[in-house]
């Protein structure tokens, strides 16, 4: 016997209506011609109750909206301030009631009125069912649904109030509550939204259970539903669709977080939103480690640096480079596995020549995104900052998955082929699945020159000799490849105002100078106008660094991190 599909959305049109604000002639034609009579919305009501026993129906449906065509709908509101619109509402109210009362179970019967430009004259549109819900005056809502492709650009979908129960989104409005923007799996599917009432978590389930693959990602808050009918979107890429419930203030602490669920589960639970409620998810946030390590031994020349950093500054686990043992612990310069091979090796093996390998390496982690506002004079009016889908700095081209600018009046916000949002550090965004691209706030003290810090998921690096003195800036050749952003496409210049790099917002010619040593980077300042800033391992700010000349260096610990200009350099042992 087949399966009865439940009526999540009745939808049905009723064409050549003469009057469509006449609710007698809207429920029921006149006479007794029962079998040749069009069917009209009390037909429609009685052919699909919402419960029956056999084939008795024992409840009906009381929640039904009605679209008209647009102009009667204009024209009634202009002539007659709605009066039409609720004379009609009211009738047909009335006739339920009369007709149905038995069958309502106690439910409020409720119509409301839209206006539709693809209705033509006399055609009116009638949707009921499951999924069809109309809140009452005054009734609170207790969830917002918005959706994305990108996790960056996030349009609102619907809301959901107390005693909603089903809400079925997908691809358009016929056959489903709400059309989700951007919807990209076609009429395949939907996704049903339960709503058992205050207190009680949120489900999410796909309709047909085979058509979709239905997760929650605990660490973003939202849901990831991909089609297991292996589409693909223009980029090549799978499709798929996020999708983020965020309860309102008053029910957030009544949400109860999920329990991961395996992949094959259709139905997952809603978890919190973040206590913002922001529209671009949760950034991590790390802590800081374990008591500090003693600080290492002297070099030869002096170095400048605050005690009090230099204890924050100083990781947990051993460092790379040990102070010298004891003369008579130094006989055994191998383990005794290896000096037996090597004795034992042939003639062709020792003769073997080995290249050394430069190990210290520098590393752009991230792009500090400046307060555009201190460089007015320079004409600049916007910073955007491109990625494409490898996740790297490639101007905000066609090519880039998400890009991210800010303004001259300090906004910040995140551009994909979706749109442009205005948006808040911190943040986090996966333009492409299993890879997150952060945004971090900035500490107060760098709070005056920057906005946000974008930490970039795949970091170039360039190796750097040992024990040689190289200089950073706009007219530096170190590290010249790192310097993504000299180039005049990033920057978007006032009306007049000459092209120029946007490295020349905030980075002199001559920055700093480094030097790799034995017990960590040595690094000195070579303008007097250049702000330079040390951050540890996970972008914390340890210290603006002052004074520092090749002759008194600052030292920088290997894994920290250094920020001078748009750059935030990882300086590798």
């Amino acid at each position: 016997m087949p399966r009865i599909v439940p009526n999540y959305v009745q939808r049905e049109v009723l064409a050549d209506i003469p009057d469509v604000f006449d609710a007698d002639a809207l429920w029921q034609a006149p006479g007794l011609a029962l079998f040749s009579r069009r069917p009209l919305l009390r037909d429609l009501l009685e052919r699909s109750p919402r419960e029956q026993r056999g084939r008795a129906a024992t409840r009906c449906f009381s929640h039904v909206t009605l679209a008209l065509p647009q102009d009667e709908v204009d024209d009634d509101r202009h002539l007659t301030r709605g009066a039409r619109v609720r004379d009609l509402t009211q009738g047909l109210a009335a006739l339920h009631q009369k007709d149905f009362g038995d069958l309502l179970g106690g439910d409020e019967v409720r119509y409301q009125v839209v206006g539709a430009e693809h209705l033509p004259p006399g055609g009116i549109e009638v949707r009921f069912g499951h999924a069809v819900y109309l809140p009452a005056p005054g009734e609170t809502i207790q969830y917002t649904v918005a959706v994305s492709r990108d996790s960056a650009v996030w349009k609102t979908v619907c809301p959901i109030y107390p005693n909603q129960r089903l809400t079925l989104v997908g691809h358009d409005d016929v056959d489903a509550t709400y059309a989700a923007p951007g919807w990209p799996f076609g009429a395949e599917g939907a996704v049903l939204l339960v709503n058992d009432g205050p207190g009680t978590p949120l489900e999410v389930q796909v309709r047909p259970k085979d058509a979709f693959d239905c997760t929650f990602d605990a660490s973003q808050g939202y849901y990831v539903i991909r089609s297991r009918r292996g589409g693909v979107d223009a980029a090549g890429a799978p499709l798929r669709l996020l999708l983020r419930v965020t309860p309102a203030v008053a029910q957030r602490a009544a949400v109860v977080k999920p329990a991961p669920q395996p992949v094959s589960d259709p139905a997952t639970r809603l978890a919190p939103a973040s206590a913002a409620g922001s529209a671009t998810g949760l950034a991590p946030a790390s802590a800081r480690g374990s008591a500090p390590a003693p600080a290492p031994a002297p070099a030869a020349r002096p170095i400048v640096m605050p005690p009090a950093a230099q204890a924050a500054a100083l990781p947990a686990r051993p460092a790379v480079w040990k102070p010298r043992m004891a003369a008579d612990s130094e006989l055994t310069a191998l383990p005794a596995a290896r000096a037996a091979n090597a004795a034992n090796a042939a003639p062709a093996d020792l003769e073997a020549t080995y290249a050394p390998v430069a190990r210290q390496r520098v590393a752009l982690a991230a792009l500090a995104l400046p307060r555009l506002s201190r460089y007015r004079e320079t004409g600049a009016r916007t910073l955007e900052i491109g990625l494409n889908r490898a996740l790297v700095p490639a101007g905000s081209g066609a090519d880039a998955v998400i890009s991210f600018a800010v303004d001259e009046a300090d906004g910040l916000h995140a551009i994909t082929a979706a749109g442009r949002e205005a948006i808040a550090v911190p943040a986090s965004f996966r333009p492409i699945d299993s890879t997150a691209v952060d945004l971090l706030a900035p500490s107060p003290e760098m709070a005056d020159r920057y906005l946000a810090l974008l930490r970039l998921p795949q970091a170039p690096a360039l190796p750097a000799a040992s024990g040689v003195r190289q200089a950073f800036g706009r007219g530096a050749a170190a590290l010249a490849a790192l310097r993504v952003l000299d180039s005049p496409r990033f920057l978007r210049q006032a009306d007049g105002a000459a092209a120029s790099s946007a490295d020349r917002l905030g980075l002199s010619r001559s920055a700093f100078s480094f030097e790799a040593g034995n017990d960590g980077w040595r690094i000195a300042r070579l303008s007097p106008t250049q702000a330079l800033y040390h951050l540890d391992e996970g972008l914390h700010f340890v210290a603006a660094i002052g004074e520092a000349t090749p002759d008194a260096p600052y030292l920088l610990p290997a894994g920290h991190h250094l920020v001078a200009g748009h750059y935030v350099l990882r300086f590798d042992a």
